[in-house]
């Protein structure tokens, strides 16, 4: 040995990156892509994709899109020989408001292996189950007026630190959120009601992603 290589330090460790998965995930609306980006930044998470296509339409356009997308990221692994490249799970985010196609877009959805979230009467139902428990059926206007008693800035606009507390953080709050969209969801089964009002499948969604670990901090 030279003398060098006796005193050359051992190279560094490079820091373990857990295996995730890549998720693209559809909404509706900014509120929802602002939530989820929130949950990106949380779990510093790059593979987790947010896309807003609510612009275009109903739930069967964005279904639609997300068949489209998954599908070309299938050709671009098979292309690339690079099955990273596909997506190991894709999600749209919806309301259900008066959609005449629901049942067509759940139908395409199932057929193509993409999950759905959907919130009845919307998406602020999640919001408020932070904070509170199911108010029962509301309308649409009805929801965003309770929920701005717990955040009274509140203008389709969000931020995880909007649901947090001076004494809970966001992570307490949400597992209350998802303790009680579950109790609806099992409630409307139980019924035979399916995406009644008020029931949010959006909780699988978050579940899916918070139970994979924090990526460390870059150095």
């Amino acid at each position: 040995m030279g003398y060098r290589d006796r005193h050359r330090r051992p190279a560094r460790r490079r820091p373990f990156r857990i295996p995730r998965p890549r998720r693209l995930v559809l909404c509706e609306g900014l509120t929802e892509k602002e939530y989820f980006d929130g949950i990106k930044s949380l779990q510093r998470d790059p593979l987790i994709e947010v896309i807003v296509e609510g612009q275009l339409g109903v739930p069967l356009t964005l279904v639609r899109i997300a068949k489209d997308r998954k599908r070309q990221a299938e050709k671009e692994a098979r292309t690339e020989k690079d099955d990273n490249l596909k997506y190991d799970a894709v999600w749209c985010i919806f309301d259900v408001d008066d959609h005449p196609n629901l049942p067509d877009a759940k139908v395409m959805a199932r057929d193509n292996g993409i999950e759905l979230a959907i919130s009845n009467p919307s998406f602020e139902l999640w919001l408020l189950l932070h904070f509170r428990d199911s108010p029962g059926m509301q309308p649409r206007d009805g929801m965003r007026r309770l929920l701005k008693g717990f955040i009274t800035d509140y203008n389709k606009h969000i931020a995880l630190s909007d649901l947090a507390t001076d004494d809970r953080d966001f992570e307490a709050l949400h597992s209350d959120a998802v303790r009680r969209a579950r109790r609806l969801d099992r409630d409307a089964t139980r019924d035979n009601d399916e995406h009644r009002n008020p029931t949010t499948g959006v909780y699988r969604l978050t579940e899916s992603i918070l139970q994979v670990p924090k990526e460390p901090p870059a150095d």
